[in-house]
């Protein structure tokens, strides 16, 4: 199970320090793309086990073709997905594509989503969750709508 907050940083060659915690759970290579996040301040990246994203991708063959607001999203999700290998430290390698889409510099937040996680510019978390400080009525009731 992915969950949790971790702080790392990347290195000049873009590589990044992945949780001993998550590892047994992600595998030896994992996928990292870009986020469902939004636009601007909200942009991060998302990464999952292989398995995990071959469950993504099985639900994505099944999206009808007619569907162009669900195929616009998963196209961008698919076109820049990457398959990372840990190395004998624990790290993956970042295409640099991805770090500017996600504004990654440096100090980065890595948060557990359950069976993905999130990586953010740390600047950029910090400031979303002082944003977010409260959660509002309507999402509340959002998720108790889901079952959740």
């Amino acid at each position: 199970m992915l969950i949790g907050t971790y702080e790392h940083s990347v290195d000049a060659k873009g590589r990044l320090f992945i949780p001993a915690k998550w590892r047994d759970d992600l595998g030896s290579t994992m996928i990292v793309t870009r986020g469902f996040t939004g636009k601007g301040d909200y942009r991060c990246l998302m990464g999952m086990s292989i398995a995990r994203f071959e469950q993504l991708m099985e639900r994505y063959n099944n999206v009808p073709l007619a569907d162009i607001v669900t195929q616009n999203a998963l196209r961008k999700l698919f076109a820049m997905a990457c398959e990372c290998e840990l190395d004998k430290q624990g790290r993956i390698l970042v295409s640099g594509q991805l770090r500017e889409i996600a504004a990654i510099d440096r100090d980065v937040a890595l948060l557990g989503q359950g069976k993905r996680f999130e990586i953010w510019d740390k600047a950029r978390w910090d400031e979303r969750q002082a944003e977010d400080n409260d959660v509002e009525d309507s999402v509340l009731a959002h998720l108790a709508g889901l079952g959740i």
